[in-house]
């Protein structure tokens, strides 16, 4: 279900979007993990059998990176970067639909950009923004 986030829903949410976040860059690192796997067995193996079982792992493990992705995105929030560690929330300004953003390893909602700016757009959230949903 849609819905836009205010300052204070996006940052009361924040906890448990971090723990979902991050459990899909886990999964993430787990495919990377298994494609290098994959790259080594080629090149060091002539074996179909390690090949065929370590595709079937890294299929699997793309399979569970994309779940936690969509499980992150069922909060409302969209991903940008999973390598970089960005996530928007969508919100308004006045009448204008804006993004919080949010980079993993802050500990709150402090930024906002418009929709057509990223990352490099973010202006800082002022304490008594009460122009954002």
């Amino acid at each position: 279900m849609f819905s836009f986030f205010t300052t204070a829903e996006a940052n009361a949410a924040l906890p448990d979007i971090i723990k979902k976040f991050e459990y899909a860059l886990a999964k993430n690192t787990e495919v990377k993990k298994i494609e290098q796997e994959l790259h080594l067995t080629v090149s060091t193996t002539n074996s179909f059998e390690a090949y065929v079982n370590l595709k079937q792992k890294l299929n699997s493990a793309i399979t569970k990176f994309y779940e936690s992705v969509e499980i992150l995105e069922n909060t409302g929030v969209v991903v940008k970067s999973i390598e970089q560690g960005l996530l928007d929330f969508p919100s308004k300004r006045f009448d204008e639909e804006v993004w919080l953003c949010w980079k993993y390893g802050e500990t709150e909602i402090k930024f906002w950009h418009e929709k057509d700016s990223g990352f490099m757009g973010r202006k800082p959230i002022e304490v008594s923004d009460d122009s954002l949903v």
